[in-house]
């Protein structure tokens, strides 16, 4: 079984890592250590090329030891295990309980290393990883650490059990309102997980999300209704108003109901669509041109324009009236 689990009977959703990307991580962190020693030791090189040999070598080796061990312990704790290669190749160190690892565990894992990776070329690693269960290498069974992978591929939610039929709708009146997001996302895991856990830590763990759901909702478990059975019931009645809510909402904007409503009242008719009642057309007396008389316009007809006025108003002045006054020749 390469699941992980706790000491409370608790499996924990994480997949160990295996050899072929465990030795691409540690392929990845030796050649940015093997490139930043050999660039510490030409300073250094140059730096101490006035010392003895002694000297030089103590400096050497305390170079190897700086970089080649203390710098993955460092990156590994100041991390939480996650180093250059694990980062790029989606993997973590933790510890056996699924926690952040620690100086000490990134401490033995780094002399570990020294050994068995450094010292026979990756073999006694690769050994070790291929034999144990969980990929782990003797550095992670002394530290009691894992190598596991962060990015996988994202399953199927994990439907919540439906309640007993005898418990459906029952809870219809309950307030929901004061129960946080917290809560519910901590009872639909125990809802999804319960049956992966011990008999006796499923029955703690139903117990005390019940009394948590109760002390928001003030309502207490009915008498003879087990704790899981009450919980699944209360989820069940939330889906179904979440449901409902979703439902109505599809309704009212299928039908376009606005979402404030106008006062009660007569509704106010817009003034253009009033009715207008036509008005006859008074007679409009226009002076004959020939005549010199007033002839009166019939209703309806337009009156002729009298002469001269054509082209008033566009913008071309129109020839004037005879005014009887003749030029002298």
């Amino acid at each position: 079984m390469n699941e992980l689990v706790t000491g409370d009977a608790v499996v924990l959703g994480l997949q160990p890592a295996r050899l072929p990307s465990r030795a691409l991580a540690i392929a990845i962190d030796l050649a940015v250590l093997l490139t930043v020693f050999v660039l510490f030791s030409i300073g250094l090189a140059v730096a101490t090329v006035t010392l003895d040999e002694a000297a030089t070598a103590a400096i050497a080796v305390a170079t190897f030891l700086l970089v080649l061990v203390g710098g993955p312990v460092a990156v590994e704790t100041l991390s939480h295990g996650r180093s250059l290669g694990k980062l790029a190749c989606g993997l973590r160190v933790v510890r056996d309980d699924g926690g952040p690892i620690r100086f000490r565990h990134a401490l033995v894992r780094g002399a570990m290393g020294l050994v068995e990776i450094l010292g026979t070329f990756g073999v006694v690693g690769s050994i070790a990883s291929l034999v144990s269960a969980r990929g782990r290498r003797l550095g992670d069974v002394f530290a009691g650490t894992l190598v596991v992978r962060e990015r996988v591929p994202a399953g199927r939610a994990l439907a919540v059990p439906p309640p007993p039929p005898w418990l459906v709708g029952r809870f219809g009146q309950l307030d929901l309102s004061g129960v946080p997001d917290g809560l519910w996302l901590a009872i639909r895991q125990y809802l999804t997980r319960m049956n992966q856990l011990d008999a006796t830590v499923r029955g703690s763990m139903a117990e005390r999300l019940a009394t948590d759901l109760v002390a928001r909702t003030g309502v207490p478990v009915p008498a003879g209704v087990p704790a899981a059975a009450y919980l699944a019931a209360v989820v069940n009645e939330r889906q179904t108003r979440d449901v409902r809510r979703v439902v109505a909402a599809g309704r009212a904007g299928r039908t376009g109901a606005p979402d404030v409503w106008p006062a009660p009242g007569p509704s106010p008719v817009p003034v253009n669509l009033l009715p207008v009642k036509p008005v006859p057309a008074a007679p409009v007396p226009v002076k004959g041109e020939h005549s010199g008389g007033a002839v009166e316009a019939r209703p309806g007809e337009a009156a002729a324009p009298p002469p001269g006025a054509v082209g008033e108003g566009m913008g071309r002045p129109g020839p004037q009236a005879p005014t009887g006054f003749a030029p002298p020749a």
